[in-house]
């Protein structure tokens, strides 16, 4: 017989409550593959389901820079499914039929209704305007998109990661990492990702 101590228990417990967690990231053509990629990464790393939906169907989705990427699933398979996160990466072409999409706008506002978290980078933040998705609130963007958000939202220009309530918002391929580790914090834990960055051999306080 093997006899389990409590620490063992509170570490396989702690664990399962990571796994418990669960990300939705949306995948449309056009999408910025570095931002992709890493959040989806960064996510499964920090212990939580991560779900890649593409828009469209479930075929490989060619990203900004050519890169194809296979999807788990369509993104009408999962719309009515719950998910702790949604996760929308930035790019102008993903962003554009992201805006464009009803789907989308939904699936938005059922995770804005619930408390759901709802986090975007780069061109991203647009889909938000376009849905009328958290209005009033603080964020950031890719600077260029900008003059899309100013009079919806209060812009903020100098942070990398901006945090309003259940929104998460960031700038670019370069903030990727910061972006998907403040995600993962939300759901894992500060503990959690502060490993998973040491792992990353990247600063994260």
């Amino acid at each position: 017989m093997v006899f389990v101590g409590f620490p063992a228990i509170s570490r396989h417990f702690c664990k399962f409550l990571n796994m418990s967690k669960s990300a939705l990231v949306i995948l449309a053509p056009g999408a910025e593959e570095m931002e992709f990629i890493i959040a989806a990464d960064v996510l499964r790393r920090a212990g939580i389901k991560v779900t890649v939906a593409g828009l469209n169907d479930a075929e490989p989705v060619k990203c900004s820079r050519d890169v194809q990427i296979l999807p788990d699933t369509s993104l009408a398979k999962v719309s009515s499914d719950k998910f702790d996160v949604v996760v929308l990466p930035g790019g102008l072409g993903g962003s554009n039929a992201m805006a464009e999409s009803t789907v989308v706008g939904e699936i938005l506002k059922s995770q804005e209704s619930s408390g759901g978290l709802i986090a975007a980078i780069c061109a991203a933040p647009t889909v938000l305007a376009k849905h009328g998705i958290a209005s009033g609130k603080s964020l950031t963007s890719y600077p260029s998109m900008k003059p899309q958000l100013a009079d919806q939202y209060s812009y903020v220009d100098d942070k990398s990661v901006v945090k309003d309530g259940n929104l998460i918002t960031s700038r670019g391929p370069g903030t990727a990492y910061e972006f998907a580790l403040k995600i993962a914090e939300e759901l894992a834990g500060k503990e959690k990702v502060q490993e998973v960055a040491k792992g990353l051999l990247v600063a994260y306080n």
